[in-house]
């Protein structure tokens, strides 16, 4: 059981914004407590990259960002992905193993220096001792495979250092396949290394996650991999026509029938079309002001217009609603046993849903879906079990392997 009360004044702050934004306080009550009950696990929180740049104790509740110990407490999360980020740029420069190295050992310090708050964790099995410990589990997903350079062995390699899944590039064709982000499509698809860094990472135990790679990509994987995939931090192309950084419902069908899971992305561009013409329109506004003039990104100039910009024209915040609405979707398209949360907190910017700001809010987006009549055990299988079950059959075809 979670060892964890909540403090009267936040239960009472919850239930009042609960209650002002229209929700049922008994649900909210249930949401609360299945949160506390239930273990929660999300694919991808982009905490080690933050820290990377600024540095916070993460055992207490921090100033920025959006993951601490103390909101992951409030809000029930439990197994948290950190994801080990590499920029795409850092290829070129030969140094993104350099990187991945050094935030591995950035996530095992934070479990050394506070041990009865986190622990670095790489089994399923393990995640749920904590759990019953109270203990926050820190999973490690590599987000962008160029760590792997050119040498099968680092997938091995990375294995041993607890990676348990790899996203296999971000957002620039890589040596292992093209990215949804890049026009340029360098392997039409997957390179012949990548297809052997996918079957070996199915040797090994890690999870193939599919996110942010081209569609010609996800479709050549998906017929060398031998265990099911993750979409650790995607969400549905349907409601978001055109971005194929999001998965279509042709793909969602294949990860179900593969056995995987689409781990829904909580950020408002991901969510709502709105948010992403309203990002795509600024982006061209910005851009043309600044070679127009000459101008860094960085500049005063730059920053004047970029802020005048979205004084004059606020970016239009997807709801905890709209993210429901994603979940659904994927239950309705391949069924309850196939989505989870990949909520991509401390790596989206300031783009985040109303009612879905910080770890802290997971119980809100619960109550939405008991709202809409999913019931406790849909919820648990979506809070951890379908990842879980993932994550144990990962590792039962790489023993078969050995």
């Amino acid at each position: 059981m979670k060892r964890f009360v909540m403090v009267a004044a936040l239960a009472a702050a919850v239930l009042a914004g609960s209650m002002a934004n229209g929700q049922d306080s008994n649900v909210q009550q249930r949401a609360r407590e299945l949160s506390k009950r239930v273990l929660i696990t999300d694919g991808h929180i982009d905490l080690p990259y933050r820290l990377e740049h600024k540095w916070e104790d993460v055992s207490v509740r921090t100033e920025n960002g959006e993951f601490d110990f103390i909101r992951a407490r409030e809000g029930g999360l439990d197994a948290p992905f950190m994801s080990i980020f590499t920029p795409a740029s850092l290829e070129r420069e030969g140094k993104s193993k350099i990187l991945a190295e050094e935030l591995i050992d950035m996530v095992y310090k934070i479990a050394e220096a506070h041990p009865r708050q986190f622990a670095v964790t790489t089994s399923p099995d393990q995640a749920e001792r904590n759990f019953d410990k109270g203990i926050i589990s820190l999973c490690m997903g590599m987000e962008n495979g160029s760590p792997i350079e050119d040498d099968l062995a680092n997938v091995r390699h990375f294995y041993e250092r607890g990676i348990r899944y790899i996203t296999l590039t971000h957002s620039k064709d890589n040596h292992i396949c093209d990215s949804s982000y890049d026009t340029t499509g360098t392997w039409q698809g997957m390179s012949e290394f990548g297809l052997d860094v996918a079957r070996e990472m199915n040797r090994v135990g890690i999870m193939v996650d599919v996110s942010h790679i081209s569609d010609q990509a996800f479709w050549q994987v998906m017929e060398v991999v031998t265990a099911p995939v993750i979409a650790s931090h995607s969400s549905c192309r349907y409601f978001v026509p055109d971005f194929e950084r999001n998965i279509s419902d042709d793909m969602i069908r294949r990860v179900a029938e593969n056995g995987g899971v689409v781990q829904i992305n909580f950020g408002s561009t991901f969510i709502s079309n709105e948010a992403r013409l309203w990002a795509d329109a600024y982006r061209a506004a910005r851009t043309e002001f600044l070679e127009a003039r000459g101008l860094e990104t960085n500049s005063d100039e730059g920053k004047a217009f970029m802020a005048g910009y979205r004084a004059a024209k606020p970016f239009p915040f997807a709801d905890v609603a709209d993210v429901a609405d994603h979940i659904e979707h994927v239950v309705e398209i391949a069924g309850i046993d196939h989505v989870g949360f990949g909520s991509d907190f401390d790596g989206v910017g300031n783009t985040l849903p109303t009612r879905l700001k910080d770890v802290a809010h997971y119980p809100g987006l619960i109550a939405e879906l008991l709202e809409r009549g999913m019931s406790e055990e849909d919820i648990e299988k979506i809070a951890y079990r379908n990842v879980f079950r993932v994550w144990r059959e990962v590792e039962r075809v790489a023993a078969l392997d050995g």
